[in-house]
């Protein structure tokens, strides 16, 4: 199997409304901005996402979470997206907190 793709989009293809994605990255550090592009502009919704954060509002997951293409989110650390919080508190959202090992 060739891994090798030449673009975010190509990335993506195989991904469809409804599956659980491991998005990777520490902060804002290391993430796949281009293939979060790539999905938001793909229209994919109902994800779950399972990361270290939930992005900030327009950066990140976060770009997810304005488009509302993401239904869960499995994280460690919400607490620098206002729209996360929004999504959370109005009940459109579930989330699902892991604590960190601190050491």
């Amino acid at each position: 199997m060739n891994k090798v793709v030449s673009n975010a989009a190509d990335a993506i293809k195989g991904i469809s409304d409804g599956m659980t994605l491991l998005v990777g990255g520490f902060g804002l550090c290391g993430i796949p901005e281009n293939s979060i592009a790539a999905l938001v502009n793909s229209g994919i919704k109902q994800l779950t996402c399972i990361s270290n954060n939930a992005g900030v509002d327009d950066f990140g997951l976060g770009l997810l979470l304005q488009k509302r293409q993401i239904k869960k989110m499995i994280s460690s650390y919400v607490g620098e997206n206002a729209e996360f919080e929004r999504q959370l508190l109005a009940g459109e959202l579930e989330v699902e907190l892991v604590p960190r090992n601190p050491g």
